[in-house]
């Protein structure tokens, strides 16, 4: 067994704007597992400010995975407790190795190109004009149900953008919200009062994460569903998720293998859940097209029904060839398209 890890830069086509600021690259690190002419590639993608993983001492973690790998020595919890990054990237990898190799993770209709899974259409903040450009250019390629970034620009002015988007397109779309945790708790008392007005879907995250008790009363008497999904971060064992589901029981939470410790941290979140009631869907964290469609075969292989947030592949200039490809509002695998390499 060889490993190895590689460093990617990403450059976005245009500035990927939120409430904490605005995106022009994003850095990923590739785990590359080799056997018997085999490679399988697991994509580790910490997002600054937001990920556990801390990235100081990030590379030097990454190669001890790979000595340890090589040697066959075990990779204890211990050493990636607080990385559940590259907990995602090593199982992607030796999945993909075990496969064969190919990007071809998990089996399913979806990873045959003869379903797709519908999506939402992403709108980043920006002017008040962009934003309503960007929710046009989504309804005509196909999108029914848009995600719109909110708490960065004026809050009339959001409020005017969703009035357009109900005044054009009645209620046949739908609107989903996503805050970053942006409002204070004061704020998002009369905010979402407001917001509840134009039939919104559910709102991501309206304050900041660690806030218990204040989130637990939003959950309590909010007019719009609240999501779940930095508040999910932090939580890594069983006891603690647990824990934070039963005491806020919010209606929905977002699941990011990338930042939650992938495909088993991802199922744990969605058991716990299930057995409380409580929606859930899975969303992209800004990964290439590599972890985009690891986690699109796996989430193709869960029973929901309910759309997902897996539309970021288009977002970079560089980002590598794949067979993903979006169509009327859905992300297909089409496997007459061939993947293109790590440059």
């Amino acid at each position: 067994m060889k490993a190895k890890w590689k460093k990617y830069t990403l450059n976005f086509i245009n500035p990927a704007g939120t409430s904490r600021g605005v995106m022009k690259t994003r850095d990923v690190w590739y785990i590359l597992l080799s056997q018997d002419g085999i490679t399988g590639i697991g994509e580790c993608a910490p997002l600054p400010g937001l990920s556990l993983d801390s990235l100081s001492g990030f590379e030097d973690v990454l190669s001890k995975v790979c000595y340890k790998t090589e040697k066959g020595e075990p990779i204890t919890d211990e050493l990636l407790f607080s990385f559940p990054s590259i907990r995602f990237g090593i199982a992607m990898a030796s999945t993909d190795l075990r496969k064969g190799g190919e990007h071809l993770l998990f089996e399913s209709p979806f990873s045959k190109g003869k379903t797709g899974l519908p999506i939402n259409g992403l709108v980043w903040m920006g002017s008040l004009s962009n934003m309503k450009n960007q929710v046009d250019d989504k309804i005509m390629a196909g999108f029914n149900i848009i995600k719109i970034k909110v708490g960065a620009i004026s809050f009339n002015e959001e409020c005017e953008l969703l009035k357009y988007i109900r005044s054009k397109y009645g209620k046949d779309i739908e609107i989903r919200l996503d805050a970053n945790g942006s409002f204070s708790y004061k704020e998002a008392q009369q905010k979402l009062r407001v917001l509840s007005k134009f039939d919104i879907h559910s709102i991501e995250q309206p304050i900041s994460a660690g806030q218990n008790k204040e989130m637990a009363s939003l959950c309590q008497w909010s007019p719009i569903p609240i999501a779940f999904d930095e508040e999910l971060i932090p939580h890594q064992t069983a006891n603690e998720r647990i824990k934070l589901l039963e005491e806020i029981k919010p209606q929905y939470i977002i699941i990011k293998p990338t930042l939650i410790g992938g495909f088993s941290g991802s199922l744990d979140w969605i058991e716990y859940a299930n057995n409380l009631g409580i929606g859930w869907w899975v969303t992209s964290a800004l990964e290439s097209n590599i972890g985009l469609n690891a986690i699109a075969q796996w989430t193709a292989t869960l029973n929901t029904n309910i759309p997902l947030g897996l539309g970021t592949g288009m977002l970079f200039t560089n980002n590598i060839e794949s067979p993903l490809e979006i169509q009327n509002g859905a992300l297909w695998h089409n496997s007459q398209k061939a993947w293109g390499n790590l440059s």
